[in-house]
């Protein structure tokens, strides 16, 4: 716990601030003593801020709540709460604590046809904000996203656009969550192991629990180990490689996942989505 204190005096007038991080708390003290020398009274005020840099994340009020709310009470959510507060407390994280459960804001339970399973989320500056794999406008276009704009185009002719905000496909249906919803910048991978698989690995069994068709999209190994808590014959499982540069020649090209889904979706009289993703 970091301490820091203040002291200045002016005249007869003692001020001691003291800041503590992770409370919420003020305690005030004031002293008076009389000078008999000098008749006049001299204030003692020590000020005791003590505060708790609490993240602010806000909760998941749609359909999802519901089937989610059992995990908020297990010793695994406490843990992982704590560690992710203490966290934006102390260092610098992403992405920004309103946006940590956007796949979940963005699309409804109810609304999902496709999932895309991103690992974490990007750990430099500007680039996370809670859908996997996108990045907001004006952000330069990660280079596996610039691969899967290629792998879109030369699936379905979709024209790359010239920005990497995929919220067109999560307000049509596409949840795009990543397994870990938190990282350090800087440090890929670095809230691993802390409580999120859990968290998201009940998100995909209550998706798998569902009884209409819904696409999964799994890239790489990392996202193919969903695919144990996947058994339900109605939905459609397609994985390949990772669009990493390190790993798209090994079966990421020529994948066509887009025209799949669409495929599937449509012979399940289910409305196809609209991958093209606009200039802006």
């Amino acid at each position: 716990m970091l301490l820091s204190i203040s002291l200045y005096q002016f005249s007869d007038i003692v001020s001691i601030s003291c800041d503590i991080a992770s409370y919420n708390l003020k305690l005030e003290l004031v002293y008076f003593t009389l000078h008999p020398a000098r008749d006049k009274i001299t204030v003692f005020r020590i000020i005791i801020f003590v505060y708790k840099r609490s993240i602010n994340m806000p909760a998941i009020t749609n359909d999802w709540a519901e089937y989610l709310k059992p995990e908020y009470k297990k010793p695994y959510y406490k843990k992982l709460f704590d560690f992710v507060g203490q966290a934006y407390a102390t260092e610098t994280v992403y992405p920004p604590a309103d946006d940590i459960f956007n796949a979940f804001h963005t699309t409804p339970l109810s609304h999902v046809k496709c999932v895309i399973i991103g690992q974490d989320p990007y750990h430099e500056p500007g680039q996370a904000h809670g859908l996997s794999f996108s990045v907001k406008p004006g952000v330069t276009i990660p280079p596996s996203l610039v691969n899967i704009y290629q792998e879109l185009h030369d699936d379905l002719g979709c024209k790359i656009p010239n920005n990497g905000y995929l919220e067109k496909w999560a307000d049509q249906g596409v949840l795009m969550l990543n397994a870990v919803l938190t990282v350090q910048a800087h440090r890929a991978g670095s809230h691993q192991g802390k409580g999120w698989e859990h968290f998201t690995d009940a998100a995909i069994r209550i998706l798998n629990e569902q009884d209409r068709p819904i696409v999964f999209i799994l890239w790489g190994a990392y996202a193919q180990k969903k695919a144990a808590f996947l058994n339900n014959p109605h939905h459609l499982i397609l994985k390949s490689a990772h669009p990493s540069p390190l790993s798209v020649y090994r079966g990421f090209w020529g994948s066509k996942p887009f025209s799949k889904t669409n495929d599937f979706l449509v012979a399940n009289g289910v409305e196809p989505i609209d991958w093209q993703i606009e200039d802006i």
